[in-house]
């Protein structure tokens, strides 16, 4: 069967960046929508979807800390963004005819619902597209770390990371030429070479989990169905 897709349950992992397009703040519909048609196809193949997304396009904990600000409420707003941004996603996919669930965990009734390990299994287990939203629900966690702990917890078989690039780089491409492509790298040597795809505890609890890494570039239209058909250009972080 040419459309058997090559993982049956996906958490896919997006940047808050990845939602402004080529404004420089904010949120861009027609790029969300085209995120959402990526996991309608997916949906469409038999892939059961999660999805985490970050909020740098409309705040960075980090950002308050970096300039004397108190971490931990920098950090809450933050995981506010995130929540946003879920909300936008989850409208986009609506549109496509996608049920699709919003899972905060930070509660928040009267938005979207609280997050439970056992309701999101519920969920995709019906068929329903899960957002994780709120990160881990705790400060000096990243949306990544949050993106690795849903994984695990929904038993995902890998971890889509949607990046700027198209795979894992020896270096930032954009800044250095000759920076060389990986088709396959382990979880130990991205993090023996400090390879800025993921922190480090990201890459961590997925490694100790088992959970392959797939990065991919989430501006190409159709990359997420095309590597869960096998093909597409992307790399695999695992330790087999």
């Amino acid at each position: 069967m040419a459309d058997s897709p090559k993982y049956r349950r996906i958490l896919l992992k997006a940047s808050g960046e990845a939602l402004m397009g080529e404004q420089h703040f904010g949120i861009d519909v027609s790029v969300v929508d085209r995120i959402a048609s990526d996991i309608a196809e997916a949906r469409s193949m038999g892939v059961e979807v999660g999805v985490v997304i970050g909020g740098g396009n409309i705040f960075r904990g980090v950002a308050v800390a970096s300039k004397g600000g108190d971490r931990v409420t920098g950090d809450h707003m933050g995981m506010l963004a995130t929540i946003i941004n879920s909300l936008a996603l989850r409208t986009s996919l609506v549109k496509l005819g996608v049920d699709a669930v919003v899972l905060s965990a930070i509660a928040m009734p009267e938005l979207c619902e609280s997050f439970s390990q056992r309701q999101a299994t519920a969920y995709m287990n019906a068929g329903k597209v899960v957002i994780f939203a709120g990160g881990t629900g705790n400060p000096f966690f990243t949306t990544d770390s949050a993106a690795a702990l849903r994984a695990a917890e929904i038993g995902a078989d890998a971890l889509f990371k949607g990046t700027q690039v198209d795979g894992v780089y020896s270096a930032d491409p954009k800044k250095d030429p000759s920076a060389a492509r990986f088709d396959h790298i382990t979880h130990k040597e991205v993090i023996e070479r400090g390879l800025a795809i993921m922190d480090t505890a990201a890459i961590a609890l997925a490694r100790e989990n088992h959970i392959p890494i797939i990065v991919y570039s989430i501006h190409e239209q159709g990359g997420l169905g095309d590597i869960l058909r096998g093909n597409g250009r992307c790399t695999v972080v695992s330790d087999e």
